[in-house]
């Protein structure tokens, strides 16, 4: 995706917070890797010829993109009229926050993927005349037919595929459940568009599932939510737009080298949202193996990285992993470029104090992914009728959230039970809860709070 020739990279910096002291026989090592990216395309960023020089002085037009808005079309968005005429406008909203030059497209979803505009399985050139052709495409968009998700993914894939970019992106829209193919067959096309493009996914109103929705963005490295108003819509694509506009380098992996003997016992994104990423490696020589994490603009994401090292004698020590971010060249003529790099380190000590302490950043997004956790299977067990296990679960969620400052996803969780006492997690399930309320805190399970520095 990558095209060195056309941008700067953002100045990339990696930072470790661990407790790296040990008991003796301790053998796990936990690591917060906080990734920063900083300039690049649009403000100015590293020359592409050294990962540490210093930022250019002329901010340049920032890396070519393309975009593809997928916008389901079948029968349900005509329940009520308004919904479709929403998702028009907030298209319409999308397609003017496109930046000159993007390459676009639009393509209308039911059973069945069907180009928009520009068609001819072409991409449009964004400028003045490009929008307004393209707006005046969507009028003529009317709702019929069903929902076969990895349709319009594939045709997403293929249009954006044509394009020579630094940055392919997607954004789906749907208001209903992927019923007119197999999971089987989406999952299919998420795993032929896996590491192509990165997409945002939306579920507008209450009839569509969660997992799918979230399983899409999940898998195409993008983010999940409702907007369970659709007069909401407008405003969400547009912001969308304005962060997919603000991407400046795309496939950044990071690789993960440990010595003989040591262990991956798990690497996952922790903010800002928990995203798991182990089975997701792909080897890349000896020891060392790459997790994507998609595309980046200016912006911060930390990552929990657990590795098991070999027993050792106290006043021991040794190198537990290494932490580098890297870009491939898109040609693979190139050597990929390191971008930057931490150590996660493991020292064996008799000191109780030392070994025993737990590191802040470490505790703090054990809580988060707990959280995120603990929604799940308390929604999933309030559905299923087991209220003493919803109970159990929902009320270390509130714990959980009131003990680590979670206050978005606090609030969300007293829409679906009464909270007697926060800090003991003792709460009541409530008796009706609105779908909207519930969808919500099931999306957004996964968005964590930042711990303290």
């Amino acid at each position: 995706m990558a095209n060195f020739s056309k941008s700067h990279v953002p100045q990339f910096s990696v930072e470790v917070y661990q407790n790296e002291y040990l008991p003796e026989g301790g053998r796990e090592v936990n690591a917060i890797v906080t990734v920063t990216s900083t300039g690049g395309g649009t403000t100015g960023g590293t020359p592409l010829t050294g990962a540490h020089a210093s930022p250019a002085a002329v901010p340049t037009q920032g890396p070519n993109a393309a975009v593809v808005i997928m916008v389901d079309c079948s029968g349900s968005m005509d329940y009520p009229p308004t919904k479709m005429r929403n998702a028009r406008d907030a298209t319409a909203a999308a397609i003017d926050t496109l930046r000159d030059g993007t390459s676009f497209a639009v393509v209308g979803g039911t059973h069945l993927a069907k180009e928009v505009y520009p068609g001819n399985g072409r991409l449009a050139t964004a400028d003045a005349q490009t929008r307004a052709q393209a707006k005046e495409a969507l009028r003529r968009l009317s709702a019929g037919g069903g929902t076969a998700i990895g349709t319009w993914l594939r045709l997403a894939d293929r249009l954006l595929g044509a394009a020579d970019v630094d940055i392919r992106h997607g954004i789906l829209l749907t208001d209903g459940r992927n019923e007119h193919e197999s999971p089987e067959d989406l999952r299919a096309a998420l795993d032929a568009c896996a590491g192509r493009f990165t997409c945002d996914a939306r579920g507008v109103g209450t009839d569509w599932e969660v997992k799918e929705v979230t399983a899409i963005a999940s898998a195409l490295l993008g983010t999940a939510d409702i907007v369970a108003d659709p007069a909401g819509l407008a405003v969400d694509f547009t912001q969308m737009m304005e962060n997919a506009m603000g991407k400046e380098v795309a496939d950044v992996a990071l690789r993960l080298w440990t010595p003989v003997g040591v262990e991956i016992k798990f690497v996952k994104q922790v903010a800002p949202t928990v995203a798991e990423l182990t089975d997701r490696r792909t080897e890349a020589g000896p020891r060392a193996g790459d997790y994507p994490t998609g595309s980046w603009g200016d912006e911060s994401r930390d990552y929990h990285v657990c590795v098991q090292v070999p027993e050792a004698g106290i006043g021991q020590e040794m190198l537990a992993a290494r932490v580098s971010l890297i870009l491939p060249d898109p040609s693979g003529a190139a050597a990929p470029q390191t971008l930057s790099q931490g150590l996660v380190r493991a020292v064996w000590t008799d000191d109780m104090v030392a070994s025993t302490s737990i590191n802040p950043q470490v505790a703090h997004y054990t809580g988060q992914a707990e959280l995120a956790q603990v929604i799940q299977q308390g929604l999933d067990a309030r559905k299923s009728g087991d209220f003493d296990g919803a109970t159990a679960k929902l009320g270390r969620a509130v714990q959980l959230a009131s003990a680590s400052g979670n206050a978005d996803t606090a609030k969300l969780l007293s829409k679906v039970v009464d909270v007697v006492d926060a800090a003991t997690g003792t709460v009541r399930l409530k008796a009706k809860v609105a779908e909207a309320d519930e969808m919500t805190l099931e999306t957004r399970s996964t968005k964590t709070v930042r711990v303290k520095k």
